[in-house]
């Protein structure tokens, strides 16, 4: 019994819980529905207002692309306007200038035909003066230039001679100022050493040895050093003759040598002109390097300074060229101080201004030529290399050249600097007075002064005070252009002209 109500009960349980979840599960659907439709609705809102928002925006763009199209049809309409108001104005303009044109053209024939009658009544007035003054247009213009000529040029003379006096007054005092101070300051002895060509003997018997039997020992040393040895009547002397003075030299000590040695034959000859070139090439060397040592200069290669002291046994009109350079280098360089100038340009470009001539004997080409090459060859600036050259231009390009060529003349040109021989004194004066004579109207020619002066007589009735001015000038050129000299020559032109008449 109790079973069956157990199981009534449970049926009951059953049925109830069942009834009971039907009904939540009907709530929930319910509930979930309304959710649904909830959220159908707010998306269909939202799905409205956005097309509503849409099209207000596509609305909103519309109406501004109208706004603009319509400004821009503004903005072409008034291009439009002004463009038709500039191809008015333009073809105003053009109606203007060729009216302008055809005034212009009325204006030249007008003016062509004025000038035509201008040159007509032109050419019959002077027609008419022509006939009057019985002179030709072209006579008349050439009276009056020579008239105009003759009257200005004794004004423009003394004007000229006024200009050069004060100008030559001014700067030659300067200059004496600054070339008196440098060469105080650099002394130097005016006398230099020579390279000589004769070798003493200890007695006439040397001689016969020198010779050799049958001249061997002679052949030898001539073949060997490249000189000619001449045995004359001289006693106890024999003269070296070479044109290389390095040559002469080599064969000088080589004779010193083997007379101090004793023994002479062509095997000892061969031993002593090698030690000879050691003690040579040594010697040279040195002389190289002492002058650079003393110069101040620092820098240069050794084969160019080895170049350099073979100017030790060169001369140039007696002047030993190894002194000359180191005091030209000095001058240089104390000119370039009072000039506000390079100086370490000027002094090694006073140093190695000749060096062309420790080359010349064995190059071909003229010492300023070989000088540069040289210079460049070794690595020298151009401005260093360019006074080779520069002291032998009449106007050098630098101020540094300018300087390197005064304080060459100024070594030349010392007193006891250098010696002319009798023959080349002579020369020297005759081509001085031939130069001057060369020149149209030129009298006489004297050469004074040992030439460093030439004094010119002209013919007064050929030259006037005028010409004789250009005259000095032209021979003066001439001279620097075709002649070799040292230091400067002074040209004096002097026209006379003496009328003589006797009271009787």
């Amino acid at each position: 019994m109790e079973f069956i109500w157990l199981i009534a009960a449970l049926v009951v349980g059953v049925i109830f819980g069942f009834i009971i979840k039907k009904a939540l599960t009907s709530k929930t659907i319910s509930s979930a529905e309304r959710k649904a439709e909830t959220i159908l609705s707010e998306a269909k809102q939202k799905s409205k207002d956005a097309l509503l928002e849409s099209k207000d925006k596509a609305l909103t763009v519309i109406e501004e692309a109208k706004k603009e199209e319509k400004e821009r049809r503004k903005q072409l309409q008034g291009i439009e306007n002004r463009l038709a108001t500039r191809e008015g104005l333009f073809d105003k303009k053009i109606l203007e200038i060729e009216g302008s044109k055809q005034k212009i053209a009325d204006a030249q024939k007008q003016l062509d035909k004025n000038k035509q009658e201008i040159k007509r009544i032109k050419d019959d007035q002077i027609a008419k003066l022509e006939k009057i003054a019985a002179l030709t247009r072209e006579e008349a213009k050439d009276v009056l230039i020579k008239n105009t000529e003759l009257r200005m040029k004794d004004e423009l003379l003394h004007r000229i001679r006024k200009l050069e006096d004060n100008a030559t007054e001014e700067l030659e005092g300067k200059a004496k100022k600054i070339l008196s101070s440098v060469i105080e300051r650099c002394a130097a002895p005016h006398t230099v050493e020579t390279t000589t060509t004769s070798v003493s003997l200890p007695n006439e018997e040397m001689k016969g040895r020198i010779i050799g039997r049958e001249g061997r020992n002679i052949k030898t040393i001539e073949q060997l050093t490249g000189v000619e040895i001449i045995i004359d009547d001289t006693p106890e002397t024999i003269l070296i003759s070479a044109f290389n003075p390095i040559r002469r030299q080599l064969a000088k000590r080589t004779l010193e040598k083997l007379m101090s040695d004793g023994r002479i034959h062509p095997g000892r000859i061969e031993e002593t002109v090698q030690q000879s070139k050691k003690d040579l090439a040594l010697d040279i060397k040195k002389a190289g390097e002492e002058a650079v040592y003393q110069a101040g200069i620092v820098g240069l290669d050794t084969k160019l300074v080895q170049i350099l002291g073979r100017l030790k046994y060169r001369t140039s009109y007696g002047q030993n060229q190894l002194q000359h350079g180191l005091e030209v280098s000095h001058l240089a360089g104390l000119l370039a101080a009072e000039l506000k100038a390079d100086i370490n340009v000027c002094k090694k470009g006073g140093l190695l201004h000749d060096i062309g001539k420790a080359l010349d004997h064995e190059i071909q080409g003229s010492h300023p030529d070989i000088g540069y090459d040289l210079m460049k060859k070794f690595g020298l600036p151009e401005d260093v290399a360019y006074m080779s050259t520069a002291h032998h231009e009449d106007k050098p390009k630098s101020l540094e050249g300018v300087i390197v060529k005064i304080a060459d003349a100024i070594s030349g040109s010392r007193p006891g600097a250098r010696r002319d021989s009798f023959e080349e004194y002579i020369q020297r004066l005759t081509e001085l007075e031939n130069t001057a004579k060369s020149f149209a109207g030129v009298d006489k020619v004297y050469a004074i002064q040992a030439g460093r002066e030439i004094r010119v007589f002209v013919s007064p009735d050929e030259i006037d005070d005028f010409n004789a001015n250009k005259l000095a000038r032209d021979i003066a050129n001439k001279i620097e252009s075709e002649l070799k000299y040292p230091g400067e020559i002074r040209v004096t032109v002097i026209r006379e002209k003496r009328i003589t008449e006797y009271a009787r």
